[in-house]
């Protein structure tokens, strides 16, 4: 988990569910970290574990590919690819789903774990973010994950399958089908590649609503965007 320092004394919250294969997702990640720049309190982000194609295999093969079998071929894919990586453009962001590879992502979640362990979880999600839509990297490939794992410098105990697994269950008891999700406090939650200002109006929303929680309770007050299954 990464605590996101700001100027206030209340802690808020936000669990992240997202797939590192996810396009809306690295986008949903872009803009929560600006709006945590532009929110007057204290931010913590736990990054949850997601997956789009568990089943999927990771042998090299062009996600063009695979994502015209499942979307109704080339030229249908063309127009969503374009549409995505012109919204990733604004926010900074460069795709390139020429060269990007399908990929089981359960193993990447398993590093996203230990580094979230080792006070590394939002570099880790942003390195294989860039690793599977910039650089072409098959996230599903030890050899590549124990490449990226040293240049985070996160060492692979070999630990967290079972945890991964854990939290993977938990989402679907959640109900959760698409990603990304943000839930804010375990019980608010909002869906899609939001705008940063929604995303901040969410924060000051929850922050409010906890305030006037804990005060109550006697405790201390002080069509796009979105990847489904």
């Amino acid at each position: 988990m990464v605590p996101c320092r700001g100027r206030l004394e209340q802690i808020v919250k936000i669990e992240i569910f997202s797939d590192v294969a996810c396009p809306w997702c690295y986008i949903g990640h872009a803009r929560l970290a600006k709006a945590v720049e532009l929110f007057d309190g204290d931010v913590e982000v736990v990054h949850r574990p997601f997956q789009l194609a568990p089943d999927a295999v990771s042998r090299k093969e062009p996600l063009l590919a695979e994502l015209a079998r499942k979307f109704g071929g080339p030229a249908q894919v063309a127009q969503i690819t374009h549409r995505v990586a012109q919204a990733a453009a604004e926010d900074g962001l460069e795709f390139d789903f020429e060269r990007a590879v399908q990929a089981n992502t359960f193993e990447a979640h398993r590093l996203i774990w230990l580094a979230q362990r080792a006070g590394r979880g939002a570099e880790a999600v942003e390195r294989l973010f860039r690793a599977y839509f910039q650089e072409g990297l098959d996230v599903g490939d030890p050899e590549t994950l124990a490449k990226l794992a040293a240049e985070l410098g996160v060492t692979d105990t070999g630990e967290g399958a079972e945890e991964v697994r854990a939290e993977l269950a938990d989402a679907r008891d959640l109900g959760i089908s698409g990603v990304p999700l943000f839930l804010f406090e375990g019980q608010f939650a909002v869906s899609g590649a939001q705008p940063v200002e929604t995303l901040v109006a969410a924060l000051n929303e929850v922050r409010a609503r906890t305030a006037v929680a804990s005060a109550q309770s006697g405790g201390d007050a002080c069509d796009d965007g979105y990847c489904a299954v």
